[in-house]
């Protein structure tokens, strides 16, 4: 498929995980692919890669240039670029809320307000925010990452509500436990690794986590001109995690 042929996408976060999912799945279907990220050596040569901090407006703002300048506009924005954290209510100090919500929220306020003008010259403008599984349930230990999360599934639709009218979709996907290297760390940095992972896996229905590149595949299907008609939607790629009741055997 090559729907994407002719258009220019950005990926932040676009270096490792579902960014770089996101990134191999646009350029294999003709997109030319820009991936914004704090790292840049590990992008394959055919994506452009352009250093940037989402929490630095300066630095969104000129990545936003090299983009325009290096590929001739912004078709797609992908505000992909995301930072976890656990615990309860109590268990994160101020500044670790201050930068979560920094990057999480803030930073595709960044990211969209700089690439806004660009993407009203487009006849396919998009953006698709990566959004969670937990700002639709409650779940144990998540309290600061769950309020970000929120926060986006809410700044998706005030933003398609904003831009309908000027041509640009907004959406969001929103994603269960995926097999990721922030996950794979986040099991690693516990005392039972193996065990924790067998929960994580339970919790879901279909007994597994979910893969990086089903959730690219939910990003560009939405981001694909031939879905046109979604907007202020939230696809949830969650193995039935935040939908599903199944009996217990």
């Amino acid at each position: 498929m090559t729907e994407f042929e002719g258009l220019v996408a950005i990926v932040t976060g676009g270096a490792s995980g579902i960014g770089a999912a996101t990134v191999a799945m646009l350029h294999a279907r003709g997109a030319s692919v820009a991936s914004l990220d704090m790292v840049v050596d590990r992008v394959p040569d055919r994506v452009l890669a352009v250093e940037c901090d989402v929490t630095d407006a300066q630095s969104v703002d000129a990545a936003i240039a090299t983009v325009v300048e290096r590929l001739g506009g912004i078709d797609i924005v992908v505000n992909n670029a995301g930072i976890g954290a656990s615990g309860d209510v109590s268990a994160n100090p101020d500044d670790e809320w201050r930068r979560v919500l920094d990057v999480n929220v803030i930073g595709i306020a960044r990211v969209t307000r700089a690439a806004l003008p660009h993407l009203r010259e487009s006849q396919h403008a998009v953006v698709v925010n990566t959004c969670s599984a937990v700002a639709f349930i409650g779940v144990p230990n998540r309290a600061l990452y769950s309020a970000s999360k929120g926060a986006v599934a809410a700044l998706t639709l005030a933003m398609a509500a904003d831009h309908v009218g000027e041509g640009i979709r907004v959406n969001a996907v929103a994603p269960g436990t995926a097999d990721t290297p922030w996950v794979a760390r986040l099991l690693a940095g516990t005392d039972e690794p193996e065990a924790m992972a067998a929960a994580l896996r339970a919790r879901q229905p279909i007994g597994r986590l979910v893969t990086a590149d089903e959730v690219a595949h939910a990003i560009v299907s939405v981001a694909s001109p031939l879905a046109a008609s979604t907007t202020g939607a939230t696809v949830r790629v969650d193995g039935g995690f935040t939908t599903l009741r199944l009996p217990s055997s």
